[in-house]
């Protein structure tokens, strides 16, 4: 992808090393994009760990246990989100944003993973199967364990949109007068544009982090099965819309709606919608609760 663009800022080359073919195997790129996810999955497993090792953020007591504190259970939800991940961004990918890659390049749906092409609404199906799989294997309450799941994703989400800024994709619309506008190698226009994946990390991953975590420490809105998760769902929409605007838009919507609407705010509707619900059942639940006690 480097150099396809004469004048683009190359900041980081996405390639950090390549081992050597051995025995006529490889070279074997490791690439900028596979570590970010690596680092926001074990720094994502950590704040859950950390989260669900204190039980007052979750509303217990002594002689009730309602989330899952388990080891063993977290160490299973991380592995099977792992699979939801790579596996739902990669279809999601290809059916949302590049379904030609089907007939095209059909092997190219697997092994062009490793150059980047993940679609986040994809993902969240992924992980929306694994976290169900995994709860009902341990009998586990399912708004429990979204509501950690979603506490630690945007740290995954800041990794992520960095990985999409070292290898050069999902560039922003052309800003020739915006002064941190910028060049990407892969774009053969070699226009100024707005760095997006930027914008993307700063909202989805900063921003969303730190309204999450007051929530949690100081509206305790783990005690809330479904509150965070709902917050998280409503937030990321709003933000992935926001910075829509912003982007480069898709070419998968019909041709009247093209530079209105893209597929990525279509795909944050049912988000804002069911993010908006969780939060709407999780504070009707308390309220009834409180007149009940």
């Amino acid at each position: 992808m480097i150099g396809a663009c004469p004048a683009s800022f190359d900041l980081i080359d996405p390639v950090l090393f390549s081992i050597p073919e051995i025995a006529g195997l490889g070279p074997f790129p490791i690439r900028w994009y596979a570590l970010a996810y690596i680092a926001g999955l074990f720094i994502g497993l950590y704040w859950v760990l950390r989260l669900v090792s204190q039980g007052r953020l979750w509303g217990l007591t002594p002689k009730t246990q309602t989330a899952p504190y388990s080891r063993a259970f977290v160490d299973d939800l991380v592995l099977w989100i792992m699979i939801g991940i790579i596996g739902g961004g990669r279809l999601g990918y290809v059916l949302f944003y590049n379904t030609s890659m089907i007939w095209e390049e059909p092997v190219r749906v697997v092994t062009g993973i490793t150059d980047g092409g993940m679609s986040f609404h994809g993902g969240l199906l992924g992980v929306t199967l694994a976290m169900v799989f995994t709860a009902r294997a341990y009998k586990a309450p399912l708004l429990r364990v979204s509501d950690a799941v979603a506490a630690a994703t945007p740290i995954g989400l800041f990794f992520g949109r960095l990985a999409n800024f070292i290898n050069g994709e999902l560039w922003g619309r052309p800003a020739p007068d915006l002064p941190w506008a910028m060049r990407f190698s892969a774009d053969p226009t070699c226009q100024l544009r707005h760095p997006s994946q930027l914008y993307e990390a700063a909202l989805e991953g900063v921003v969303l982090f730190v309204i999450l975590t007051v929530l949690i420490y100081r509206f305790r809105a783990l005690s809330r099965p479904g509150l965070l998760t709902g917050a998280f769902l409503a937030g990321y929409g709003v933000f992935r819309a926001f910075v829509e605007v912003f982007r480069e838009p898709d070419r998968q919507m019909p041709e009247a709606l093209q530079g209105y609407v893209t597929m990525g705010m279509v795909l944050c509707i049912p988000m804002i919608a069911a993010g908006a619900y969780l939060v709407w059942r999780a504070r009707k639940n308390t309220a009834v609760g409180a007149r009940k006690a």
